[in-house]
């Protein structure tokens, strides 16, 4: 009986293990979400999310390098 078990813990314990390897892997599916593809055309809430998400990074990058020159510009 003890053997059973014993056998049944390490059989899940390799399946865990197997699972993080496959997904902490470069081509595996966490990573290929922000591999910088573009977005699946036939799913619209994918398609304008990342439009939406890559426009405001910009502006936001954009802000940022201003206040940053003007913060400069008043100090120096």
């Amino acid at each position: 009986m003890a053997g059973t078990a014993d056998r049944d813990s390490e059989h899940e314990s390799r399946r865990i293990l197997d699972r993080i390897a496959r997904e902490t892997e470069p081509g595996g599916l966490p990573s290929d979400r922000h591999s910088g593809e573009r977005p699946d055309v036939d799913d619209p809430i994918e398609y304008w999310g990342t439009r939406i998400g890559r426009t405001l990074g910009l502006i936001l990058a954009v802000a940022m390098m201003i206040a940053v020159v003007y913060y400069l510009a008043r100090h120096i």
